[in-house]
């Protein structure tokens, strides 16, 4: 070991004198002894790590109790509020649905207190969770009854297990979908227990497809809604108000999973048009199910709606305890559903309708607002503009269709390194600020910063070391 290293490492402090800290005992009274002597120990062993490999100046017990909160708080907070500047409204890594404030509220609210979640207030006696939703859900889709389970996929699941445990499931070739995380509805179909049929070819599938694979195991016919692809060219499918009754003739319930799934019709909103809950319960399918925070912005959830006594049977079936949500999620629910019933306010107040249907023009004039800021901000490293790019709609809804919109664009005045180094340090802020980095530069897309936002971000933005980016990645 060289000496200057030697020299450089005998001046680190002790663990016991940084415990000794005015630092380390704030430290302790936040977070308690063992957490914080673990965190001033790693403090410690990272000075050493660096040390080792560029001797200099070790820094004092204060620079190391610092050093130990942050890494306490980084750990204390790892579930951290950030700006979605990606271009993706409902993007499935930061969360998909921002909640409406009063969906916030009455989540807030099931926390702070007992609610009745499974009481009755009018007999005294136990209830149903399901309540609190059902007659929303049956009044906005028109289904004769409606249950609520954690996600979309546990929906489908439940449905399959109830109905086609040990029996077959038809679904079209074309329609054996992969959602994220490599999630395919082949191996859901698998582990509810169900033999998968699977008809017709994977651009065609007629009628007669399904005629013939009707049988005496068949145990429910699966339509899926291909929500994030596109089969395009020499194509046929059959739709749902040709199958149904096709399933009916057989006795065996007809499903008709429409992933993201939407409540409202969103052409109104500028948006392309998707089926609805209420059209395919129209349709004549025996079950419908789809998911709550993706195009219906609530709170993560799979709902199932339909025939009565089929919902019946998929609430006695002993999965549905498994599957079922907490008070809070259930409130948030209740509180998205009921904005459903007042239409021509519900852009302004559900946000996810609020982004996917901003005015570029709104879009651009924030830009324009932020540029001097953020370039400001940078400093000569960067080169700042606006320019026009294109939002996605995320979580497998609408995935052929774009949204206009506007970003800061930035680009590092020398070495790419800059730029990588500029998008790690936005990501590791106390509010992150994500962006996406294309065609060299990085791009801040403003779709879903809310003008109430724009002062926490360039608060955000300030905390930016840009000298020690443009240092680093030159």
């Amino acid at each position: 070991m060289a000496e200057p290293e030697v020299s450089a490492l005998r001046q680190l402090p002790a663990v016991a004198t940084v415990l000794a800290t005015a630092g380390a005992s704030l430290l302790l009274e936040h977070h308690g002894r063992i957490a914080t002597t673990n965190a001033i120990r790693q403090a410690v062993d990272e000075a050493r790590d660096v040390l080792r490999v560029s001797p200099g100046k070790a820094p004092d017990a204060d620079a190391l109790a610092q050093r130990a909160g942050e890494l306490l708080e980084s750990r204390t907070h790892r579930l951290r509020p950030v700006f979605n500047l990606t271009g993706t409204v409902l993007h499935t890594n930061l969360g998909r649905a921002v909640l409406a404030e009063a969906a916030i509220e009455a989540a807030v609210d099931a926390m702070r207190h007992a609610v009745a979640l499974e009481y009755d207030l009018t007999d005294g006696v136990r209830g149903e969770r399901d309540d609190h939703v059902r007659e929303l859900l049956c009044e906005l889709t028109g289904a004769e009854d409606a249950t609520v389970v954690n996600n979309n996929a546990a929906a489908v699941l439940l449905c399959l297990n109830t109905f086609a445990l040990g029996r077959e499931a038809m679904v079209s070739r074309g329609e054996l979908i992969e959602i994220g995380g490599a999630f395919r509805m082949p191996d859901i179909m698998a582990r509810a227990g169900a033999q998968m049929i699977e008809v017709g070819t994977t651009n065609r599938t007629h009628a007669a497809d399904y005629r013939d694979a009707f049988n005496e195991r068949t145990g429910i016919a699966l339509k899926v809604h291909t929500s994030n692809y596109r089969i395009q060219g020499f194509t046929a499918e059959v739709g749902a108000r040709e199958l149904a009754p096709m399933a009916d003739a057989a006795g065996v319930p007809l499903l008709n999973d429409l992933g993201s799934g939407s409540l409202v019709d969103l052409s109104r909103y500028g948006l392309a048009k998707e089926p609805t809950v209420r059209q395919a319960v129209e349709e004549g399918a025996s079950l419908v199910t789809f998911s709550g925070d993706k195009l219906l912005g609530g709170p993560q959830a799979g709902f199932i709606v339909g025939r009565r006594d089929l919902i019946a049977r998929i609430n006695r079936n002993p999965l549905k305890r498994t599957l079922r949500v907490d008070k809070m999620r259930l409130a948030a629910i209740e509180a998205t559903l009921n904005l459903y019933r007042e239409p021509d306010r519900l852009a302004e107040r559900l946000p996810t309708l609020r982004f996917l249907g901003r005015a570029p023009s709104d879009i651009q004039d924030q830009a324009q607002r932020l540029l001097p800021v953020v370039a400001a901000s940078l400093g000569h490293a960067f080169v700042v503009d606006v320019d026009d790019c294109q939002s996605q709609i995320g979580s497998g809804a609408l995935p052929l269709d774009t949204l206009d919109s506007a970003a800061l664009r930035i680009r590092p005045q020398g070495s790419q390194r800059a730029l990588e180094r500029l998008a790690g340090e936005l990501r590791a802020l106390q509010r992150p600020i994500i962006g996406r980095v294309a065609d060299g530069a990085l791009w801040l897309d403003l779709r879903c910063l809310d003008v109430s936002d724009e002062a926490a971000f360039i608060a955000s933005l300030a905390q930016l070391d840009v000298e020690s980016v443009a240092a680093h990645g030159s």
